[in-house]
């Protein structure tokens, strides 16, 4: 059974560990490098302030990954918009309905306009984003490319308050 569940910072110790998976996974395409003790470290402090949220998700009571939600408005500009900050589930629980049911949960519980933003070089998420997001709202969103930082994007928008 797939479970979602939002944490607080009692959470923090799990979502550190599971930040170094993402982060090493999301190195392939951000070609990012360990540190020199071989961890990919993240700070997770700053997630536990401000207007952000985060969910964890099990099997069977197993850790399978997290997703965190935050204010869109670095892309959107001010208002009530969210974005999937960052998203990941273990490989192992991939291609299992997780990462769906995951998802759903976040836009659910957080109704309103959206941003998801996919890295293009992140073969397997963009598929996986645009059959989300489409499933979700019956293809009622908007895709358009964009660049940042150097690499290529893709952003999808949507209201999840809207039938």
């Amino acid at each position: 059974m797939i479970r979602v569940e939002r944490t607080g910072v009692e959470g923090d110790a799990i979502l550190r560990n599971l930040y170094q998976l993402y982060i090493h996974d999301m190195s392939e395409w951000l070609e990012l490098a360990p540190q020199l003790d071989g961890r990919f470290a993240f700070d997770t402090a700053p997630l536990w302030r401000g207007d952000t949220a985060v969910y964890l998700a099990r099997v069977d009571g197993a850790l399978a990954g997290f997703g965190v939600v935050q204010p869109a408005t670095p892309w959107l500009g001010p208002g009530d918009a969210r974005d999937v900050r960052d998203f990941f589930v273990l490989r192992r629980h991939r291609r299992q309905g997780v990462a769906r049911t995951l998802a759903r949960r976040l836009w659910d519980d957080h109704p309103g306009v959206w941003l998801v933003r996919v890295l293009a070089a992140n073969r397997p998420a963009v598929p996986f984003w645009r059959a989300a997001v489409q499933g979700y709202r019956d293809g009622n969103h908007d895709e358009h490319p964009t660049v940042d930082r150097g690499h290529d994007w893709i952003h999808l928008r949507f209201d999840s308050s809207r039938g």
